[in-house]
Formats: structure tokens, C-alpha cells, sequence
């Protein structure tokens, strides 16, 4: 595996008061993917948010291949080949499919660039291709999650955060969205991958991160985890 792709070094970080994060260090893989797993209120979504610049550690460095991106905020990030699809269902409800579409692919690649992107977008996604004149807010929230997922994939991104993209979906959308990310990793993207569902992303992990209350757990091949991490889960 080559060097990585992010690394957090002794990140703590919070919110007001209210710290989240206690010294977490881990690496992602360039090329690979991790899984980021734990149970509510570990604090997976702030790595996550931390890892894109929406939230800024109070201490340690983050790193992006190799070079330190601490404190920056999440536009630099987001230049610099991070994406970030962010937990939950964050689309335009009464814009449609296409439209959304087009408003993220102009933002990121230029109007040039849209033909391109939408026809990626549509082979990745089917059902997305079936629905682009339906108004966004009429998609089940299955197809919501694939035009959330979409809109940040409209150019092979050095890292994608997936936070939670699989929650609350009927298992053949489940399957759709893990095809999809491991058509992102082939493609040459790393993957740092928060999920609940335990078993799909170590399938397609190489390495897990365990955290447990703000603190990292486990760190290490995606095969070594074993029972620690029903363990944990449980709590």
C-alpha cells in the first residue's frame, strides 16, 4: 500500500465546550479504504467533518498527502481533492435530478465539463437517469442518497468522505451505493468509509479505525478487527 492519503496525528476537537475527539491518530491508504466504525456517539461524523475542514481541531495535524492542511477550511479542502458526502440527504428538494446535478458539476468542473459528468453520474447511478426531470424532493430517500452521493463525484476525487450513506436504505439500495464505491475505488480514489453496517464496509475495506467514547480503539488491517468490534458496538 502506498504512503497516505490523509493522516490524523493526536486530533482532538469539539464543539464549543463539548469535546468530541481525545488524540486521535490514524491514516487512510492512497488508493485504499477505511472504514471508520463505532458506535452512536463515538464520534465518527466529527473525524469526518474534521478530515473535510468543517470542523477545526483544537489540537494535532491533519495531514493530506503528506502535506499540512491543519485548520484549513472545507473550500480549500474540497480544491485540494476532497469530497465529502455528508450524512443524511443534502439535496435540493424543489430543483430536479438534472438540475441538481448540473448546479454541483458547474460549481466544480465548469460548464464544460457538465455533458461529461452527467453521463458518469447516470451510469453509476441507473435509477438517477430514469428520474432526472423528477423534482428531488418526490425521490425515495434511497435515490435521495444516490443524488447526494452524485453531486460530489463529478470528478474522481483524491479522498471521498462517505458519511453514513447506507443508513436507513432497503438493502438493494445498500448494494447499489457499495457497488458504486467500489467503482470510486478502482477508479484510483481513497475512501474513508462511517458506517453502520459493519460487515459491508469491512468487505471492502483494507483497514478499520475503531473508535469508542472520542478515542481511537483499534487501528489496523480491516481482518484484524475480530470480535472487538461487536464488542464496542454492543456498548
Amino acid at each position: 500500500m502506498s504512503a497516505p492519503v490523509l493522516e490524523l496525528d493526536g486530533i482532538d476537537a469539539g464543539y464549543g465546550a463539548f469535546r468530541a475527539l481525545f488524540g486521535v491518530t490514524f491514516s487512510v491508504p492512497s488508493g485504499g479504504v477505511c472504514a471508520l466504525l463505532g458506535p452512536n456517539g463515538a464520534g465518527k461524523t466529527t473525524v469526518a467533518r474534521v478530515a473535510s475542514g468543517l470542523v477545526r481541531p483544537t489540537n494535532g495535524r491533519l495531514r493530506l498527502r503528506g502535506d499540512d492542511v491543519t485548520g484549513q477550511p472545507a473550500w480549500k479542502l474540497a480544491r485540494a481533492g476532497v469530497a465529502h458526502a455528508v450524512e443524511g440527504r443534502s439535496v435540493f428538494a424543489s430543483l430536479t435530478v438534472e438540475e441538481n446535478l448540473v448546479l454541483a458539476f458547474r460549481r466544480s468542473l465548469g460548464r464544460k465539463g457538465v455533458d461529461g459528468a452527467l453521463e458518469r453520474a447516470y451510469a453509476s447511478f441507473p435509477r438517477l437517469g430514469e428520474r432526472r426531470s423528477q423534482e428531488a424532493g418526490t425521490l425515495s430517500g434511497g435515490e435521495q442518497r444516490m443524488l447526494s452521493l452524485a453531486r460530489v463525484l463529478a470528478d474522481p476525487p483524491a479522498l471521498l468522505i462517505a458519511d453514513e450513506l447506507s443508513l436507513g436504505l432497503a438493502p438493494v439500495i445498500v448494494d447499489e451505493v457499495y457497488r458504486t464505491l467500489q467503482a470510486i475505488r478502482e477508479a484510483g480514489s481513497s475512501l474513508l468509509i462511517v458506517e453502520q453496517h459493519v460487515h459491508r464496509a469491512l468487505d471492502l475495506a483494507d483497514v478499520a479505525v475503531l473508535l469508542g467514547k472520542g478515542s481511537v480503539r483499534y487501528a489496523g488491517p480491516a481482518a484484524g478487527i475480530g470480535d472487538l468490534t461487536q464488542e464496542l458496538l454492543a456498548n
